[in-house]
């Protein structure tokens, strides 16, 4: 688990290693509890099942349209690399074609915080960008990860970005270079709601995003 500071989000995976939390969740997946696969890896008949399930999803890399079959193989690749206690031995246990790349990709997928999980398993956010999401580190996940579902950013320009911000770039200056603003979103507000922001934004002579922002603070206690 990992925290920017008291009251922040989590930016890493808080539920155990191998647990179905999302591939178990109806609502997102489909799949009932009972038929989400849990990988335990203090388990030795379960970490061996873990190690088949990552040999076969590394050889099966069209099964990455499948968010139920990708969310499986990187718990499996997360639970291994636990149990064996290294990616290069997941790696061995595994065979076929399951690398230490391989792994480890995966492996960070598994570990993002449930919030990112969970629009990769809808399918908003492919799991090729969700790979590069999982490269940077802390805050700079959650503001990636909202900039791909508010502007629809290709692999592509995820990669260029968290390749921009482990090199210290600020995740705001990357998105710039991508022509895209950190925090700008399109919002539809019911029709009574609007208009009094509107008027409300008039008559104090602030931009309405600045209301906004100043109620959402409270709203998250922030403010």
């Amino acid at each position: 688990m990992s925290h920017e500071g008291p009251g922040e989000p989590p930016t890493d995976r808080e539920s155990p290693v191998g647990a179905p939390v999302i591939r178990g969740d109806p609502s997102v997946t489909g799949q009932r509890p009972e038929e989400a696969v849990e990988f335990d890896p203090d388990d030795p008949e379960s970490l061996e099942t873990a190690a088949q399930t990552v040999r076969q999803f590394a050889g099966d890399a069209a099964g990455e349209a499948d968010t139920v079959f990708m969310l499986r193989g990187a718990a499996a690749c997360a639970a291994l690399v636990r149990g064996e206690g290294s990616y290069k031995a997941a790696a061995e246990r595994a065979g076929g074609e399951a690398t230490v790349a391989f792994i480890r990709k995966w492996s960070r997928v598994h570990d993002l915080p449930r919030s990112i999980r969970k629009h990769v398993a809808m399918g908003e956010i492919a799991p090729t960008a969700a790979k590069h999401i999982a490269r940077v580190a802390g805050a700079a996940r959650l503001q990636l990860a909202w900039a791909v579902l508010d502007h629809d950013m290709t692999v592509r320009q995820v990669r260029s970005v968290a390749s921009d911000v482990n090199d210290g770039t600020s995740v705001e200056n990357a998105l710039v270079t991508e022509g895209i603003t950190l925090g700008e979103l399109t919002m539809e507000l019911p029709p009574g709601i609007y208009r009094e922001l509107r008027r409300r934004a008039a008559l104090e002579d602030v931009e309405p995003d600045e209301i906004v922002a100043t109620a959402l603070e409270r709203r998250f206690g922030q403010g």
